[in-house]
């Protein structure tokens, strides 16, 4: 089974790739990256420059799976909620479009499938994910490793409820 973990994001959108060849093996790392849009472009621009390069990923690694953090605002950032609204709705269509099926993951369950606390942060996450793919350094930027746990948790879920080969 072919996973692509997605951090989403308006500016930065964290992506990776992992392989799960069998029940209780380990996940094999392939790719990991992020799309960068603009800060100053509209956001239809970047809603598209997202779009893009999701399906050039989605192209090249042909996932079966997409798995995508949900969403998550504060109530008093009300205007983050709905901008990561729509970057999650062109990532959701991507993965459509490919022919992906896609699972959304809490953070609170993703952090704690890989470090046992719902409430790790950004730098214990990119630890976790350099002590699980023996990296020599923790994954840069932070969406990189976000993404590469999005994967690793829906991987773990995944076999926990036979869906893996």
């Amino acid at each position: 089974m072919r996973i692509l973990g997605i951090d989403p994001g308006l500016q930065r959108t964290g992506y990776g790739v992992l392989d799960v060849a069998a029940p209780g093996a380990p996940p094999k790392l392939v790719e990991a990256g992020v799309i960068r849009t603009r800060r100053e472009d509209g956001l239809a621009d970047r809603l598209v420059e997202i779009r893009d390069g999701l399906a050039a990923v989605l192209q090249e690694f042909r996932p079966d799976t997409v798995a995508v953090e949900s969403l998550y605002a504060h109530y008093k950032h009300p205007r983050t909620a709905i901008l990561m609204g729509h970057a999650r709705g062109v990532i959701f269509l991507a993965a459509a479009q490919a022919g992906a099926s896609v699972t959304s993951y809490n953070a609170t369950m993703i952090k704690k499938s890989l470090t046992g606390s719902g409430h790790a942060g950004k730098t214990q996450m990119q630890r976790a994910i350099q002590v699980a793919f023996n990296l020599p350094a923790p994954p840069e930027p932070a969406d990189v490793a976000d993404a590469l746990a999005v994967a690793l948790c829906h991987a773990h879920h995944a076999v926990r409820v036979g869906q893996a080969p």
